[in-house]
């Protein structure tokens, strides 16, 4: 059943609509992401959930309850914002500690909960410490420390890992999705990282100038975009036109201009689809093989024209004649020498509507 529900939600500043008529139901007890560029919507979205805005129109429903109206403070929500803001002036304890001390708690009992929480956190024995004295992860875990204390019914995270280098945002990713799991509260994800919605997020819901274009698993979105905007946003992929020539069966025909004439299943198309359609063809760089000229597995020629090592993998880009833009191709392999041949199966092209 649905957790935290957003119906029609409208909101507008001055002229411009922000967010406009989104729809989203969140289950209860899941890492859901707001993933887009900036500018689309998604902290908006996440601030009017947290009570910081209001809409101008539709509702947000959380367990049952409309939120219109009701301020921050008594929402059952808590945020982690990317500054973390933790208070500079107290130690962990204190910081972790401020959000609870309305409650009325004992000292015994308000110590007894903060010293848990920091145990969660593997905080433990840092509570004296002052702010200035953590490294960039403790202060992401005491931010994390003093929204989860209150026991929110939904955590709202807002780009929190990105003033974190690239290894230690990998690794609280992981500590982040093991903890939600640990703990069993909703989490809502907002970020503009790709890696970071895919690798965190039991679903993503993908947004652009202030709409939801899809709504689906990290696989699903990677595998089965619904549009070029989302394909694009969700990691590399080379796109060609191509118009539909036959369907017979399950197999559809099309011209695909430099790639010749290909032959693509019909479970491609998630749209209808009749002869006589423009329509794009996308194909992920790992899905391209890359092979020395005249080898066997090669369809096009090519020439490589730049290449990054990156470890497990090199990226190449290879141009082609009749086409502007260079291919983009993923290989664990060492790069060709010369002439190339790209290569590829048809079943793993991804089939997409054609908008002017």
């Amino acid at each position: 059943m649905s957790f935290l529900s957003i119906r029609k939600v409208v909101k507008r500043f001055g002229d411009v609509a922000a967010v406009k008529d989104v729809d989203l139901e969140v289950p209860q007890g899941a890492i859901f992401a707001l993933l887009g560029p900036s500018g689309c919507g998604k902290t908006t979205l996440l601030r009017m959930i947290a009570g910081f805005e209001q809409p101008d129109d539709g509702v947000i429903v959380i367990d049952g309850v409309a939120m219109n109206g009701v301020p921050a403070n008594l929402r059952p929500t808590n945020m982690v914002f990317q500054s973390y803001a933790i208070f500079p002036h107290l130690n962990v304890f204190d910081n972790v500690a401020y959000g609870l001390r309305k409650n009325g708690l004992s000292k015994a009992a308000l110590r007894e909960r903060i010293e848990a929480m920091l145990t969660t956190l593997r905080l433990e024995g840092l509570g004296a410490r002052c702010a200035d004295q953590l490294s960039g992860g403790q202060r992401q875990r005491v931010a994390l420390a003093r929204a989860l204390v209150k026991q929110p019914k939904i955590l709202l995270l807002d780009e929190p890992l990105g003033a974190l280098d690239k290894r230690l945002r990998e690794q609280m990713q992981l500590e982040l999705r093991a903890l939600q799991k640990t703990l069993g509260i909703t989490f809502l994800l907002v970020t503009h990282d790709q890696e970071e919605a895919l690798s965190m997020a039991d679903h993503v819901a993908v947004m652009s100038d202030g709409r939801i274009l899809q709504i689906a698993t990290p696989r699903e979105l990677y595998e089965w975009p619904n549009c070029r905007e989302v394909a694009d946003f969700i990691g590399e992929i080379n796109f060609f036109h191509a118009s539909v020539k036959e369907i017979a069966g399950e197999s559809v025909a099309c011209n695909a201009g430099v790639l010749g004439n290909v032959t693509v299943p019909r479970s491609a198309f998630g749209f209808p689809v009749a002869v006589g359609d423009h329509v794009l063809l996308a194909l992920r760089p790992e899905r391209i093989s890359l092979v020395e000229s005249g080898a066997a597995g090669g369809t096009l020629a090519g020439e490589i024209s730049d290449a990054s090592f990156l470890g497990d993998r090199s990226h190449f880009h290879v141009r082609i004649a009749g086409r502007a833009e260079p291919v983009f191709v993923a290989s664990s392999g060492a790069p060709p020498q010369g002439p190339v041949m790209l290569g590829w199966d048809t079943a793993n092209f991804i089939a997409l509507p054609f908008v002017d």
